[in-house]
């Protein structure tokens, strides 16, 4: 891949994954806006966002001489922060249904 696909591919990844990020961090902030599925939503959202923020990081090292990713790394901690807080609500409530 020659350097201006990879350069339009890194960048509709990484604003795609802050996209999403973005999504999942308002349903964190607010999560009677989705009272049925929420923490699940919010998981699924977060995965996302990490895996299209690697995968932008993972092109745009590879094939960008002088690859600048912080918008990627902003990405990725945005979709680590998504995870922990969702992951700890839907730990709480796969603790909730085992323990009756």
């Amino acid at each position: 891949m020659s350097a201006e696909p990879a350069r339009r591919t890194v960048r509709i990844l990484t604003w795609t994954g802050i996209a999403t990020g973005v999504i999942g961090g308002l349903l964190v902030t607010f999560p009677s806006v989705l009272p049925f599925g929420g923490p699940w939503v919010q998981l699924a959202l977060g995965i996302a966002t990490l895996v299209l923020a690697f995968r932008a990081r993972k092109i745009g090292i590879a094939e960008i001489a002088g690859f600048d990713g912080r918008l990627s790394l902003f990405a990725a901690l945005l979709g680590f922060l998504i995870v922990f807080f969702a992951g700890q609500v839907a730990f709480g409530i796969l603790v909730d249904v085992a323990n009756p």
